[in-house]
Protein backbone atom coordinates (compact mmCIF):
# COMPACT_ATOMS: atom_id res chain seq x y z
CA UNK A 1 0.00 0.00 0.00
CA UNK A 2 1.47 3.16 -0.97
CA UNK A 3 1.81 6.69 1.62
CA UNK A 4 -0.30 8.28 -0.68
CA UNK A 5 -3.10 6.11 -0.17
CA UNK A 6 -3.20 6.17 3.55
CA UNK A 7 -3.05 10.24 3.35
CA UNK A 8 -7.29 11.82 4.26
CA UNK A 9 -9.19 12.48 0.93
CA UNK A 10 -7.78 15.97 -0.54
CA UNK A 11 -4.52 15.22 0.65
CA UNK A 12 -1.31 14.91 -1.80
CA UNK A 13 2.46 14.65 -0.62
CA UNK A 14 3.68 13.38 -4.13
CA UNK A 15 5.00 16.88 -5.24
CA UNK A 16 5.33 16.68 -9.13
CA UNK A 17 9.01 18.17 -10.48
CA UNK A 18 10.16 17.89 -14.31
CA UNK A 19 12.32 19.90 -16.32
CA UNK A 20 10.87 21.62 -19.89
CA UNK A 21 12.36 21.69 -23.05
CA UNK A 22 11.99 22.33 -26.72
CA UNK A 23 8.67 24.80 -26.35
CA UNK A 24 9.23 27.98 -28.27
CA UNK A 25 9.72 30.61 -25.69
CA UNK A 26 6.39 32.65 -26.72
CA UNK A 27 4.63 29.42 -25.59
CA UNK A 28 6.30 28.31 -22.80
CA UNK A 29 5.28 31.79 -21.46
CA UNK A 30 1.60 31.47 -22.45
CA UNK A 31 1.98 28.02 -20.53
CA UNK A 32 3.35 29.39 -17.19
CA UNK A 33 1.19 32.40 -16.93
CA UNK A 34 -1.96 29.92 -16.91
CA UNK A 35 -0.93 28.58 -13.75
CA UNK A 36 -2.45 32.04 -12.42
CA UNK A 37 -5.91 31.20 -14.17
CA UNK A 38 -5.95 27.59 -14.53
CA UNK A 39 -5.41 24.30 -12.64
CA UNK A 40 -4.03 22.55 -16.03
CA UNK A 41 -0.59 21.14 -15.22
CA UNK A 42 1.60 22.21 -17.67
CA UNK A 43 2.19 18.97 -19.89
CA UNK A 44 -1.56 19.70 -20.51
CA UNK A 45 -1.57 23.66 -21.07
CA UNK A 46 1.53 22.41 -23.54
CA UNK A 47 -0.72 19.95 -25.27
CA UNK A 48 -3.52 22.67 -26.33
CA UNK A 49 -1.36 25.74 -27.04
CA UNK A 50 -0.52 26.51 -30.29
CA UNK A 51 1.84 29.34 -31.48
CA UNK A 52 -1.42 31.35 -32.56
CA UNK A 53 -2.95 31.15 -29.45
CA UNK A 54 0.30 32.04 -27.54
CA UNK A 55 0.52 35.45 -29.48
CA UNK A 56 -3.45 36.02 -29.06
CA UNK A 57 -2.77 35.79 -24.69
CA UNK A 58 0.33 37.81 -25.49
CA UNK A 59 -0.92 40.61 -27.44
CA UNK A 60 -4.23 40.94 -24.86
CA UNK A 61 -2.55 40.31 -21.47
CA UNK A 62 0.78 41.95 -22.28
CA UNK A 63 0.76 44.57 -24.17
CA UNK A 64 -3.25 46.04 -23.90
CA UNK A 65 -3.36 45.25 -20.34
CA UNK A 66 0.19 45.73 -18.94
CA UNK A 67 1.03 42.46 -17.43
CA UNK A 68 4.66 42.77 -18.38
CA UNK A 69 5.60 39.81 -15.80
CA UNK A 70 4.00 37.36 -18.42
CA UNK A 71 7.81 38.19 -20.39
CA UNK A 72 9.74 37.26 -17.63
CA UNK A 73 8.57 33.97 -18.67
CA UNK A 74 10.30 33.89 -21.76
CA UNK A 75 13.96 33.42 -22.53
CA UNK A 76 16.10 33.76 -25.66
CA UNK A 77 19.67 33.12 -25.98
CA UNK A 78 21.52 35.08 -28.32
CA UNK A 79 25.06 34.78 -29.96
CA UNK A 80 26.35 38.73 -30.55
CA UNK A 81 29.25 38.67 -32.73
CA UNK A 82 31.83 41.11 -34.19
CA UNK A 83 30.85 44.09 -32.20
CA UNK A 84 32.81 47.32 -30.63
CA UNK A 85 33.73 46.71 -27.41
CA UNK A 86 31.98 50.25 -26.81
CA UNK A 87 28.79 48.68 -28.33
CA UNK A 88 29.27 45.59 -26.49
CA UNK A 89 29.31 48.08 -22.61
CA UNK A 90 25.88 49.67 -24.08
CA UNK A 91 24.80 46.06 -24.64
CA UNK A 92 24.99 44.59 -21.54
CA UNK A 93 23.90 47.27 -19.63
CA UNK A 94 21.20 45.68 -18.12
CA UNK A 95 19.65 45.17 -14.32
CA UNK A 96 18.22 41.80 -15.31
CA UNK A 97 21.28 40.20 -17.71
CA UNK A 98 22.91 37.04 -17.60
CA UNK A 99 25.73 36.54 -20.37
CA UNK A 100 29.47 35.92 -21.20
CA UNK A 101 32.16 37.56 -23.44
CA UNK A 102 35.33 37.49 -24.80
CA UNK A 103 37.94 38.10 -22.00
CA UNK A 104 40.59 40.81 -22.57
CA UNK A 105 43.02 38.75 -19.67
CA UNK A 106 42.83 35.29 -21.08
CA UNK A 107 42.73 36.30 -25.41
CA UNK A 108 44.64 37.51 -27.54
CA UNK A 109 43.31 40.51 -29.05
CA UNK A 110 45.58 41.51 -31.79
CA UNK A 111 43.63 39.26 -34.66
CA UNK A 112 40.72 40.73 -33.59
CA UNK A 113 39.51 43.03 -35.78
CA UNK A 114 37.86 46.97 -35.15
CA UNK A 115 35.15 48.97 -35.58
CA UNK A 116 34.98 51.69 -38.60
CA UNK A 117 32.55 54.52 -37.97
CA UNK A 118 30.77 56.51 -41.15
CA UNK A 119 33.35 59.60 -41.69
CA UNK A 120 31.05 60.33 -44.62
CA UNK A 121 33.01 63.08 -46.58
CA UNK A 122 35.21 63.94 -43.83
CA UNK A 123 38.52 62.05 -44.97
CA UNK A 124 40.97 63.86 -43.21
CA UNK A 125 39.26 62.19 -39.48
CA UNK A 126 38.87 58.90 -41.44
CA UNK A 127 42.82 58.94 -41.73
CA UNK A 128 43.24 59.86 -37.77
CA UNK A 129 40.93 57.19 -36.70
CA UNK A 130 42.57 54.68 -39.08
CA UNK A 131 46.24 55.96 -37.63
CA UNK A 132 45.52 55.75 -34.23
CA UNK A 133 43.38 52.33 -34.05
CA UNK A 134 46.63 50.56 -35.64
CA UNK A 135 49.32 52.30 -33.43
CA UNK A 136 47.03 51.82 -30.42
CA UNK A 137 47.08 47.91 -32.00
CA UNK A 138 50.75 47.71 -32.22
CA UNK A 139 50.88 48.94 -28.97
CA UNK A 140 49.11 46.85 -27.99
CA UNK A 141 51.42 43.48 -29.53
CA UNK A 142 54.56 45.62 -28.41
CA UNK A 143 53.80 46.23 -25.06
CA UNK A 144 52.48 42.16 -24.89
CA UNK A 145 55.65 41.27 -25.74
CA UNK A 146 57.52 43.08 -23.69
CA UNK A 147 55.72 42.52 -20.38
CA UNK A 148 55.48 38.86 -21.26
CA UNK A 149 59.61 39.17 -21.56
CA UNK A 150 60.30 40.99 -18.60
CA UNK A 151 57.59 38.13 -16.29
CA UNK A 152 59.80 35.68 -17.34
CA UNK A 153 63.21 37.19 -16.25
CA UNK A 154 61.18 37.44 -12.93
CA UNK A 155 59.21 34.79 -12.37
CA UNK A 156 60.95 31.26 -11.99
CA UNK A 157 58.88 28.30 -13.44
CA UNK A 158 58.01 25.71 -10.57
CA UNK A 159 59.33 22.42 -10.51
CA UNK A 160 55.68 20.68 -10.43
CA UNK A 161 54.59 23.15 -12.86
CA UNK A 162 54.08 22.09 -16.33
CA UNK A 163 55.73 24.42 -19.11
CA UNK A 164 52.41 25.07 -20.98
CA UNK A 165 50.92 26.10 -17.55
CA UNK A 166 53.60 28.66 -16.46
CA UNK A 167 53.83 30.28 -20.46
CA UNK A 168 49.69 30.30 -20.11
CA UNK A 169 49.60 32.33 -16.79
CA UNK A 170 52.60 34.73 -17.71
CA UNK A 171 50.76 35.32 -21.22
CA UNK A 172 47.60 36.12 -19.02
CA UNK A 173 49.92 38.63 -16.53
CA UNK A 174 51.22 40.11 -19.71
CA UNK A 175 47.64 40.76 -21.38
CA UNK A 176 46.53 42.44 -18.21
CA UNK A 177 48.85 45.23 -18.53
CA UNK A 178 48.37 45.52 -22.76
CA UNK A 179 44.45 45.51 -22.66
CA UNK A 180 45.02 49.42 -21.38
CA UNK A 181 46.09 49.81 -25.09
CA UNK A 182 42.96 47.88 -26.98
CA UNK A 183 40.48 50.65 -28.73
CA UNK A 184 36.61 50.88 -27.87
CA UNK A 185 36.77 50.00 -31.66
CA UNK A 186 38.16 46.35 -31.01
CA UNK A 187 35.50 43.79 -31.64
CA UNK A 188 34.69 41.27 -29.13
CA UNK A 189 31.85 38.90 -28.88
CA UNK A 190 29.39 37.72 -26.41
CA UNK A 191 26.52 35.47 -25.70
CA UNK A 192 23.49 36.61 -23.37
CA UNK A 193 20.45 34.60 -22.08
CA UNK A 194 17.47 37.15 -21.19
CA UNK A 195 13.89 37.13 -20.56
CA UNK A 196 11.45 39.21 -22.95
CA UNK A 197 11.08 41.78 -20.74
CA UNK A 198 14.30 42.70 -20.39
CA UNK A 199 15.17 41.97 -24.19
CA UNK A 200 12.30 44.85 -25.17
CA UNK A 201 14.07 47.83 -23.09
CA UNK A 202 17.29 46.30 -24.11
CA UNK A 203 16.30 46.75 -27.67
CA UNK A 204 14.28 49.95 -26.95
CA UNK A 205 17.82 51.47 -25.48
CA UNK A 206 19.72 50.40 -28.34
CA UNK A 207 17.54 51.71 -30.84
CA UNK A 208 17.65 55.06 -28.87
CA UNK A 209 21.41 55.81 -28.78
CA UNK A 210 23.21 58.47 -30.60
CA UNK A 211 25.76 56.12 -31.81
CA UNK A 212 24.92 54.38 -35.67
CA UNK A 213 26.27 51.06 -34.81
CA UNK A 214 24.45 50.96 -31.46
CA UNK A 215 21.58 51.66 -33.06
CA UNK A 216 21.95 49.08 -35.82
CA UNK A 217 22.77 46.62 -33.00
CA UNK A 218 19.26 46.93 -31.75
CA UNK A 219 18.12 46.56 -35.09
CA UNK A 220 19.75 43.65 -35.78
CA UNK A 221 18.77 41.74 -31.95
CA UNK A 222 15.19 42.58 -32.96
CA UNK A 223 15.03 41.15 -36.13
CA UNK A 224 16.73 38.06 -34.36
CA UNK A 225 14.18 38.24 -31.61
CA UNK A 226 11.16 38.10 -34.36
CA UNK A 227 12.54 36.00 -37.04
CA UNK A 228 13.50 32.53 -37.73
CA UNK A 229 16.47 31.20 -34.87
CA UNK A 230 19.25 28.81 -35.10
CA UNK A 231 18.86 26.21 -33.44
CA UNK A 232 21.23 23.72 -32.65
CA UNK A 233 19.06 20.25 -32.47
CA UNK A 234 17.75 21.34 -35.84
CA UNK A 235 21.05 21.71 -37.45
CA UNK A 236 22.26 18.05 -35.93
CA UNK A 237 18.21 16.76 -36.60
CA UNK A 238 19.08 18.33 -40.66
CA UNK A 239 22.78 16.62 -41.43
CA UNK A 240 21.27 13.36 -39.86
CA UNK A 241 18.35 13.45 -42.56
CA UNK A 242 20.58 14.26 -45.17
CA UNK A 243 23.03 11.79 -44.66
CA UNK A 244 19.95 9.09 -44.43
CA UNK A 245 18.88 10.96 -47.48
CA UNK A 246 21.88 10.72 -49.55
CA UNK A 247 21.75 11.36 -53.22
CA UNK A 248 18.17 11.89 -52.54
CA UNK A 249 18.47 15.70 -53.08
CA UNK A 250 14.27 16.06 -52.80
CA UNK A 251 14.34 14.54 -49.32
CA UNK A 252 16.85 16.90 -48.25
CA UNK A 253 15.29 19.66 -48.91
CA UNK A 254 12.00 18.78 -47.75
CA UNK A 255 13.82 17.68 -44.77
CA UNK A 256 15.42 21.37 -43.96
CA UNK A 257 12.23 23.62 -44.94
CA UNK A 258 10.36 21.15 -42.10
CA UNK A 259 13.22 22.11 -39.65
CA UNK A 260 13.72 25.59 -40.43
CA UNK A 261 9.55 26.50 -40.52
CA UNK A 262 9.43 25.40 -36.63
CA UNK A 263 12.72 27.44 -35.61
CA UNK A 264 10.88 30.65 -33.64
CA UNK A 265 12.02 32.86 -30.84
CA UNK A 266 9.77 35.43 -29.70
CA UNK A 267 8.17 37.48 -32.16
CA UNK A 268 5.31 38.90 -30.41
CA UNK A 269 7.08 39.94 -27.51
CA UNK A 270 9.66 42.49 -28.81
CA UNK A 271 7.53 43.12 -31.70
CA UNK A 272 6.93 46.66 -30.46
CA UNK A 273 9.90 48.15 -29.04
CA UNK A 274 10.82 51.36 -30.65
CA UNK A 275 13.33 54.09 -30.04
CA UNK A 276 12.91 55.79 -26.34
CA UNK A 277 11.62 59.20 -26.26
CA UNK A 278 11.66 59.39 -22.84
CA UNK A 279 14.66 58.42 -22.33
CA UNK A 280 16.50 60.23 -25.65
CA UNK A 281 14.72 63.44 -24.80
CA UNK A 282 15.44 64.00 -21.52
CA UNK A 283 18.76 63.29 -21.44
CA UNK A 284 19.13 66.06 -23.58
CA UNK A 285 16.99 68.18 -21.09
CA UNK A 286 19.16 67.11 -18.42
CA UNK A 287 22.57 67.81 -20.12
CA UNK A 288 21.72 71.10 -20.66
CA UNK A 289 20.63 71.46 -16.80
CA UNK A 290 23.48 70.10 -15.88
CA UNK A 291 25.62 72.21 -18.48
CA UNK A 292 24.07 75.49 -16.85
CA UNK A 293 24.21 74.88 -13.63
CA UNK A 294 27.92 74.17 -13.62
CA UNK A 295 29.03 76.74 -15.88
CA UNK A 296 32.39 78.04 -14.73
CA UNK A 297 32.78 75.28 -12.44
CA UNK A 298 35.99 73.08 -12.13
CA UNK A 299 35.54 69.91 -11.55
CA UNK A 300 36.82 68.82 -8.15
CA UNK A 301 39.62 66.41 -7.75
CA UNK A 302 38.60 63.31 -6.96
CA UNK A 303 39.55 59.55 -5.08
CA UNK A 304 39.60 55.98 -7.05
CA UNK A 305 36.74 55.33 -4.69
CA UNK A 306 34.89 57.83 -2.87
CA UNK A 307 32.27 56.62 0.44
CA UNK A 308 29.50 59.65 -0.32
CA UNK A 309 28.00 59.24 3.26
CA UNK A 310 24.61 59.73 3.40
CA UNK A 311 23.12 63.58 4.51
CA UNK A 312 20.85 64.55 1.97
CA UNK A 313 16.98 64.38 1.76
CA UNK A 314 15.72 62.04 -0.77
CA UNK A 315 14.68 64.46 -3.14
CA UNK A 316 18.35 65.76 -3.20
CA UNK A 317 19.81 62.45 -4.29
CA UNK A 318 16.99 62.09 -6.99
CA UNK A 319 17.94 65.42 -8.23
CA UNK A 320 21.80 65.11 -7.84
CA UNK A 321 21.47 61.56 -9.44
CA UNK A 322 20.06 62.89 -12.40
CA UNK A 323 22.67 65.74 -12.69
CA UNK A 324 25.41 63.48 -12.13
CA UNK A 325 24.45 61.01 -15.15
CA UNK A 326 24.14 63.94 -17.36
CA UNK A 327 27.71 65.09 -16.26
CA UNK A 328 31.56 64.47 -15.39
CA UNK A 329 31.61 66.01 -12.04
CA UNK A 330 31.68 63.74 -8.71
CA UNK A 331 28.93 62.22 -6.83
CA UNK A 332 29.95 64.67 -3.66
CA UNK A 333 30.48 67.58 -6.16
CA UNK A 334 27.22 67.58 -7.29
CA UNK A 335 25.40 66.15 -4.29
CA UNK A 336 26.70 69.41 -2.24
CA UNK A 337 25.93 72.26 -5.15
CA UNK A 338 22.42 70.61 -5.06
CA UNK A 339 21.76 70.07 -1.79
CA UNK A 340 22.81 74.21 -1.56
CA UNK A 341 19.69 74.93 -3.84
CA UNK A 342 16.16 75.92 -3.21
CA UNK A 343 13.70 73.07 -2.51
CA UNK A 344 12.16 74.72 -5.56
CA UNK A 345 15.02 74.01 -7.84
CA UNK A 346 15.74 70.84 -6.59
CA UNK A 347 11.91 69.76 -7.97
CA UNK A 348 12.77 71.06 -11.17
CA UNK A 349 15.29 68.85 -12.01
CA UNK A 350 12.98 66.09 -10.65
CA UNK A 351 10.18 67.22 -12.80
CA UNK A 352 12.19 67.33 -15.77
CA UNK A 353 13.65 63.55 -14.89
CA UNK A 354 10.23 62.32 -15.37
CA UNK A 355 8.09 64.87 -17.56
CA UNK A 356 8.27 63.02 -20.47
CA UNK A 357 7.84 59.67 -19.57
CA UNK A 358 5.41 57.62 -21.06
CA UNK A 359 2.26 55.66 -19.90
CA UNK A 360 4.37 52.49 -20.24
CA UNK A 361 7.93 53.85 -19.49
CA UNK A 362 9.92 52.92 -16.39
CA UNK A 363 11.17 55.67 -14.42
CA UNK A 364 15.11 56.21 -15.34
CA UNK A 365 17.63 54.36 -13.80
CA UNK A 366 18.66 56.97 -11.74
CA UNK A 367 15.22 57.36 -9.63
CA UNK A 368 16.27 54.24 -7.88
CA UNK A 369 17.31 56.14 -4.88
CA UNK A 370 17.44 55.15 -1.07
CA UNK A 371 21.00 52.68 -1.00
CA UNK A 372 22.64 52.95 2.23
CA UNK A 373 25.97 53.24 0.35
CA UNK A 374 27.03 55.47 -2.36
CA UNK A 375 30.33 54.17 -4.06
CA UNK A 376 32.02 56.70 -6.63
CA UNK A 377 33.93 55.05 -8.73
CA UNK A 378 36.72 56.87 -11.05
CA UNK A 379 38.82 53.76 -12.87
CA UNK A 380 40.07 52.41 -16.22
CA UNK A 381 37.47 51.62 -18.44
CA UNK A 382 38.85 47.93 -18.88
CA UNK A 383 38.62 47.53 -14.98
CA UNK A 384 35.02 49.01 -14.87
CA UNK A 385 34.16 46.48 -17.63
CA UNK A 386 34.75 43.79 -15.23
CA UNK A 387 33.01 45.83 -12.18
CA UNK A 388 30.21 46.53 -14.76
CA UNK A 389 28.85 42.82 -14.47
CA UNK A 390 27.94 43.15 -10.98
CA UNK A 391 23.66 43.07 -11.50
CA UNK A 392 22.78 43.72 -7.16
CA UNK A 393 23.75 47.36 -7.62
CA UNK A 394 22.26 50.35 -9.28
CA UNK A 395 24.58 51.47 -11.35
CA UNK A 396 25.03 55.12 -12.68
CA UNK A 397 27.71 55.18 -15.57
CA UNK A 398 28.49 58.98 -16.55
CA UNK A 399 29.43 59.17 -20.37
CA UNK A 400 33.03 58.34 -21.99
CA UNK A 401 35.53 61.23 -22.14
CA UNK A 402 39.42 61.96 -21.66
CA UNK A 403 38.53 64.86 -19.34
CA UNK A 404 39.60 62.93 -16.76
CA UNK A 405 42.75 61.37 -18.03
CA UNK A 406 43.78 57.73 -17.89
CA UNK A 407 45.90 55.05 -15.87
CA UNK A 408 49.33 53.57 -16.17
CA UNK A 409 49.39 49.89 -15.11
CA UNK A 410 51.76 50.13 -12.57
CA UNK A 411 51.42 47.03 -9.96
CA UNK A 412 53.21 43.99 -8.30
CA UNK A 413 50.64 42.09 -9.54
CA UNK A 414 52.71 41.91 -13.10
CA UNK A 415 55.86 43.59 -14.74
CA UNK A 416 55.37 46.98 -14.87
CA UNK A 417 56.02 49.48 -17.90
CA UNK A 418 59.18 50.86 -16.27
CA UNK A 419 60.26 47.35 -15.69
CA UNK A 420 59.76 46.22 -19.26
CA UNK A 421 61.11 49.67 -20.24
CA UNK A 422 58.09 50.95 -22.36
CA UNK A 423 56.26 53.34 -19.67
CA UNK A 424 57.45 56.42 -22.12
CA UNK A 425 55.96 54.68 -24.75
CA UNK A 426 52.86 53.89 -23.33
CA UNK A 427 52.33 57.44 -21.99
CA UNK A 428 53.01 58.70 -25.84
CA UNK A 429 50.67 56.06 -27.50
CA UNK A 430 47.57 56.60 -25.02
CA UNK A 431 47.89 60.75 -24.79
CA UNK A 432 47.81 60.85 -28.87
CA UNK A 433 44.99 58.56 -28.76
CA UNK A 434 43.11 61.31 -26.86
CA UNK A 435 44.33 64.01 -28.72
CA UNK A 436 43.34 61.89 -32.06
CA UNK A 437 40.37 61.48 -30.52
CA UNK A 438 39.73 65.50 -29.77
CA UNK A 439 40.40 66.52 -33.07
CA UNK A 440 37.79 63.36 -34.89
CA UNK A 441 35.26 64.97 -32.15
CA UNK A 442 35.86 68.31 -33.85
CA UNK A 443 35.61 66.95 -37.25
CA UNK A 444 32.52 67.34 -39.84
CA UNK A 445 31.57 63.47 -39.99
CA UNK A 446 28.07 62.65 -39.40
CA UNK A 447 28.02 61.56 -36.21
CA UNK A 448 32.31 63.40 -35.92
CA UNK A 449 31.69 63.23 -31.45
CA UNK A 450 30.33 59.66 -30.78
CA UNK A 451 33.00 58.77 -33.93
CA UNK A 452 35.91 59.92 -31.54
CA UNK A 453 34.98 57.84 -28.55
CA UNK A 454 36.27 54.68 -30.54
CA UNK A 455 39.56 55.99 -30.47
CA UNK A 456 39.76 55.90 -26.80
CA UNK A 457 41.90 53.27 -25.11
CA UNK A 458 40.96 51.39 -22.10
CA UNK A 459 43.15 53.18 -19.77
CA UNK A 460 40.87 55.86 -20.32
CA UNK A 461 39.02 56.56 -17.20
CA UNK A 462 35.77 56.59 -16.37
CA UNK A 463 33.19 57.52 -13.60
CA UNK A 464 30.21 55.54 -11.90
CA UNK A 465 28.31 55.60 -9.32
CA UNK A 466 27.45 52.34 -7.33
CA UNK A 467 24.80 52.54 -5.00
CA UNK A 468 24.20 49.13 -2.74
CA UNK A 469 23.53 47.55 0.01
CA UNK A 470 25.79 45.96 2.49
CA UNK A 471 25.51 42.52 1.56
CA UNK A 472 26.91 43.38 -2.19
CA UNK A 473 29.79 45.89 -0.81
CA UNK A 474 31.13 43.08 1.06
CA UNK A 475 30.09 40.09 -1.44
CA UNK A 476 32.44 43.00 -4.34
CA UNK A 477 35.56 43.63 -1.75
CA UNK A 478 35.78 40.00 -1.05
CA UNK A 479 35.58 38.63 -4.64
CA UNK A 480 37.40 41.35 -6.65
CA UNK A 481 40.22 41.55 -4.03
CA UNK A 482 41.07 38.08 -4.56
CA UNK A 483 44.49 37.25 -5.75
CA UNK A 484 43.47 35.98 -9.15
CA UNK A 485 41.47 39.01 -9.92
CA UNK A 486 43.08 42.08 -12.48
CA UNK A 487 44.72 44.63 -10.23
CA UNK A 488 42.71 47.15 -11.47
CA UNK A 489 39.17 46.15 -10.02
CA UNK A 490 41.84 44.23 -7.04
CA UNK A 491 42.60 48.10 -6.10
CA UNK A 492 38.96 49.04 -6.40
CA UNK A 493 37.68 46.82 -4.31
CA UNK A 494 40.68 47.25 -1.72
CA UNK A 495 39.83 51.03 -1.29
CA UNK A 496 35.62 50.32 -1.02
CA UNK A 497 36.86 47.90 2.16
CA UNK A 498 39.25 50.83 3.09
CA UNK A 499 36.12 53.64 2.79
CA UNK A 500 34.00 51.01 4.77
CA UNK A 501 36.66 50.70 7.38
CA UNK A 502 36.43 54.54 7.89
CA UNK A 503 32.65 55.19 8.14
CA UNK A 504 31.36 52.16 9.13
CA UNK A 505 34.29 50.04 11.20
CA UNK A 506 32.14 47.86 13.39
CA UNK A 507 31.01 46.15 9.90
CA UNK A 508 33.70 46.51 8.15
CA UNK A 509 35.52 43.96 10.30
CA UNK A 510 33.38 41.51 9.09
CA UNK A 511 34.60 41.74 5.11
CA UNK A 512 37.13 39.21 4.24
CA UNK A 513 39.20 41.09 2.26
CA UNK A 514 42.37 40.32 0.58
CA UNK A 515 45.30 43.19 1.23
CA UNK A 516 45.97 44.70 -1.89
CA UNK A 517 49.17 46.27 -0.59
CA UNK A 518 50.95 42.81 0.06
CA UNK A 519 52.40 40.71 -2.79
CA UNK A 520 51.06 37.71 -4.33
CA UNK A 521 51.85 34.85 -6.46
CA UNK A 522 52.09 35.78 -9.75
CA UNK A 523 51.65 32.53 -11.28
CA UNK A 524 48.18 32.00 -9.16
CA UNK A 525 45.20 32.78 -11.19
Amino acid sequence: MSSESLLPAGAHNQTDVYAVHGADPEVLAYAMAKYSRSALSMRESLAEISAQRAEQFLNTFYFQYGHRSIADLAHIAFAVERLSLLAAIVLVDEQRWDGQERSTRYQNFIKSGWYLPDFGADAESRQVYLQTVEGLFTAYQNTTAAVLGALRERVTRPEEMKPEAYERTLKARAFDVARYLLPLATNTSLGQIVNARTLETQVSRLLSHPIAEIRELGRRLKDAATGPAWNVNAQAGLALVKEIAGADAALGERAEALLAREVRTAPTLVKYAEPNLYLTETRQALEQAAAELFAGIRIDAAPVVDLVERTETLEVELAATLLYWASHYPYRQVRDLVAGLPEARVAEFIELGLRKRGRHDEALRAFHAGAALRFDILMDIGGFRDMHRHRRVTQIQQGFTAVHGYDTPESGDAAGLVEAGILADYQHTVEGAHAAAARIAQGTAPEAAQSAIYAYPLATRVRCLFKMDFAEAQYISELRSAPAGHFSYRRVAWEMYKAMERQHPSLAKHIRVTDFDKPIDLLQR
